[in-house]
Formats: structure tokens, C-alpha cells, sequence
């Protein structure tokens, strides 16, 4: 059994999660703990609080007694608002706490990209403008080119949580551009596991959302692969064990994968390419 473990703001879009380990293989199980979410406004000052380092330690107190494998700040804006050395900074406090691999959905995102070996892409973000130009400038950062970003201006989580899939449909199409690679849709308020497959089919592409790359980002941290096609690209095909590096009397798969240390001290596995 693998137990990965997510603080999660409030309550808007956790359901994604049961349904995600409903779709992933029945050995792996997804906990959630809910973080304080005073204001669920989409300003700065809110979601910089939400990030705040005693929110967080507060919340990761429950995992630490469940014992997970590793955990993932799900939450976005409480992330990428602190640009990507703050985000990092910010997983590897907690990470000290808990003695695990501890990462966020902003860093997710890059790392799914990576994954998917995406350079260009565009952003369909819930967000007001200027929220969703801090995500854009996040991803420059790491290397990636947004050709274009969308940004709906909804002003809270709740109002993002109410969306059906014809508005979320509506976003992402707004945002596409046809030299993007993938569309990225931020918010973890936003309810999208189930209609990840037809947004794809939709746009004829990948399609990243937080939720999702949020659960593939605590897997990878954990060493686990899993895959399931109802999750998109990103969980759509299953990854091939790596090649031994010389033959060997006990077979062809030799003793296992070896994992190197990516460049984050709070992170382990496989780094992004």
C-alpha cells in the first residue's frame, strides 16, 4: 500500500481526490487534511495566508500520525505567490516537520509539463488577472513559455467550486492556442477529474489541472507509478521499468529502479526532464 498525503484549503474540490484513488490502482490511498481557510478571496494577501508556515504545520500534524509516504501543499495561489525559490523554501519547511518528500501543486505543474516533455503552453486560470499573471511569470521562471493565459476573474474558491464542466469547457477552449502544447488549468477549488478525458478530446491535447498533477506529484515523490486512462495524458500510459545497466543472472528487470536525487533537497525520485 502507498499512503500520500495533501493539505488541502477549506472545502471546494476535495471530492477530486476519493474519486481520483476510486480510477488509480486499489493499493494506493490518498489522504486528505483540511488546512484553515479564513477567506477564500483570490487576493494576494489571502492566498499568501494560506501558505503561511503555522497553517501548514498545523495541518500536516495529522499526516505525521497517519504515516504517509509523502505530501503535497494543495493549493496553487498559496504557492506560487511566493515565487519558485518561496515555494520550494516553503515544502521544505515542511518536509523538516514531517521527515517526508513534501512538495506543492504550483511545482507540480512544472514537473507534469516536464513529464509530458511540453515547452509551450497556455493557462486557463479561474483567476483574476493579475493572480493569474503571477502563475504565467511562475512558469517562466522554470523554463516554460506561455503563449497565452485566460483569466476568468472569479473572486473566490466557492464561486470556482460551482463551476460545471460547460464553464470549465468555455476556459480552457478561450485559452488554447494552437502551437501550445498543453493547457494548463490552475485551482485546486476547481472540479475537474471527471471530465479530464473530454477535455482532451475537446482540444485534441494534454491537459494539465491542479487536482490532478497535485496526486502525480505526491506519487512522484513517493516512487510510485501509477496510471489511469480517465485521468488524462498524464496518467494515460504506463511507464516501462528502466533498463538494467548490464545483464545479470537474475533477469532481464535486474533488482529494481535506482533513483538519482533531483535538485531540490525536499524532493526525491526521478527528476523532470
Amino acid at each position: 500500500m502507498t499512503t500520500v498525503g495533501f493539505l488541502y484549503p477549506g472545502h471546494f474540490a476535495e471530492d477530486d481526490y476519493p474519486r481520483m484513488e476510486i480510477l488509480l490502482d486499489s493499493t494506493i490511498r490518498l489522504v486528505v487534511n483540511h488546512t484553515e481557510c479564513p477567506d477564500d478571496a483570490y487576493r494576494e494577501d489571502a492566498l499568501r495566508a494560506l501558505g503561511a508556515p503555522g497553517r501548514l504545520a498545523a495541518g500536516a500534524e495529522e499526516l505525521r500520525r497517519i504515516g504517509v509516504e509523502s505530501v503535497v501543499w494543495a493549493c496553487d495561489g498559496g504557492s506560487f505567490l511566493y515565487g519558485p525559490q518561496g515555494a520550494r523554501d516553503q515544502a521544505a519547511a515542511v518536509a523538516r516537520e514531517l521527515g517526508v518528500p513534501v512538495s506543492s501543486t504550483s511545482i507540480g505543474f512544472v514537473h507534469a509539463v516536464r513529464k509530458l516533455g511540453a515547452t509551450r503552453v497556455a493557462v486557463a486560470a479561474t483567476y483574476p488577472e493579475e493572480i493569474a499573471a503571477r502563475f504565467t511569470a511562475f512558469l517562466a521562471d522554470e523554463g516554460i513559455e506561455v503563449l497565452a493565459t485566460h483569466a476568468a476573474g472569479v473572486a473566490t474558491a466557492a464561486e470556482a467550486a460551482a463551476w460545471g464542466p460547460d464553464r470549465i469547457e468555455e476556459l480552457a477552449t478561450a485559452a488554447d492556442r494552437p502551437d501550445a502544447e498543453a493547457v494548463l488549468l490552475p485551482d485546486t477549488a476547481l472540479h475537474t477529474v471527471g471530465h479530464l478525458a473530454e477535455l482532451e478530446e475537446l482540444l485534441g491535447k494534454p491537459v494539465l489541472t491542479a487536482n490532478q498533477v497535485t496526486v502525480r506529484e505526491a506519487l512522484r515523490l513517493a516512487d510510485r507509478h501509477a496510471w489511469a486512462a480517465r485521468l488524462g495524458t498524464l496518467f494515460a500510459a504506463r511507464e516501462a521499468p528502466p533498463a538494467p545497466a548490464a545483464p545479470s543472472a537474475r533477469g532481464l528487470w535486474g533488482r529494481g529502479r535506482k533513483y538519482a536525487h533531483g535538485r531540490n533537497a525536499y524532493t526525491r525520485g526521478t527528476p523532470e526532464k
